[in-house]
């Protein structure tokens, strides 16, 4: 499927601001054999003082900023054509969940792409008693690991609800766990820490889903959102997959992706500091079009 993509941040605030450096991680990913990128551009309102872009460790790509000061807005707009593939695969090549830790001991590669990176907790995903004794539940009795992760997918999707106002960036897992509801963010960083729990190495990845709306309605501009689901790696011979629990499905072509991390923190789209002396307001939209 072929995707026009637009997302706009923008921010005000009520006095002017002081110097700031912010790092933007909005462009989809180019991911050979599943996602081509054919264009991409990144504007920013007001004009930084200093631009650049560099490529972190897990293959992000990352636009650095140096803000001017005196800001009352600032706004960053990402327009872009990915050509996305569908993950049609049915075949469960993944191994037992017996056979994880073997297939684990012999791989020796610590590149950005290792399942090691993605055994421990981290900043945001740490160990959720709660969370490990819920996936070990879900998960019992699956003969596969790609078995076993639908099976914990599909239990969150079951036990949380979404609500977009119930919890904030940074509301603890165990806590948007205990409440029962959360939004993407929160069910694929439950999923996470669950996997992990179990053994299983489980990446957090951040990108787009193209909505369709209902029957005989109109496409509303900016309806589209900004998305989160999962990646976990299901042994030596099936490698990674990756799964939406928000959404209790198998990642296709309706995703884009934007980038992989440990957690939420290593792919934020915006991250930084700036200078402020009063309050702030931001809002975001994204709009996925679908091209013939």
């Amino acid at each position: 499927m072929l995707y026009r993509l637009r997302l706009s941040f923008r921010y005000d605030f009520a006095r002017p601001t002081g110097a700031g450096r912010q790092l933007l991680r909005i462009t989809p990913a180019d991911l050979p054999g599943l996602q081509e990128v054919q264009q991409t551009a990144i504007t920013v309102t007001p004009p930084p003082v200093e631009r650049s872009g560099f490529t972190d460790f897990f293959g992000n790509e990352v636009t650095q900023l140096v803000l001017p000061a005196g800001l009352t807005q600032l706004r960053f707009d990402m327009s872009g054509r990915v050509l996305r593939h569908g993950d049609e695969t049915e075949l469960d090549l993944s191994a037992s969940p017996a056979s994880l830790a073997l297939d684990l001991a012999e791989i020796t590669d610590l590149g950005p792409h290792s399942p090691h990176h993605f055994l421990r907790p981290s900043p945001r995903i740490p160990h959720v008693p709660a969370i490990a004794d819920f996936a070990r539940a879900a998960c019992a009795g699956a003969a596969t690991l790609r078995d076993a992760v639908q099976s914990l997918g599909r239990a969150i999707h079951a036990h949380m609800r979404f609500d977009s106002v119930a919890t904030e960036v940074d509301t603890p897992i165990a806590d948007a766990f205990a409440g029962r509801q959360g939004v993407c963010q929160d069910f694929s960083q439950i999923m996470v820490s669950g996997l992990r729990s179990i053994g299983v190495p489980g990446a957090y990845v951040s990108g787009f889903l193209r909505t369709v709306p209902p029957p005989g309605r109109p496409r509303l501009e900016g309806a589209d959102a900004m998305h989160a689901w999962v990646r976990a790696w299901t042994g030596a011979e099936a490698g990674w997959c990756e799964y939406d629990p928000t959404n209790a499905c198998f990642v296709g072509a309706d995703h884009v992706t934007i980038g992989y991390g440990r957690d939420y923190g290593d792919v934020a789209p915006v991250t930084g500091s700036m200078r402020l002396a009063g309050s702030q307001s931001g809002s975001h939209s994204v709009d996925i079009v679908a091209e013939e």
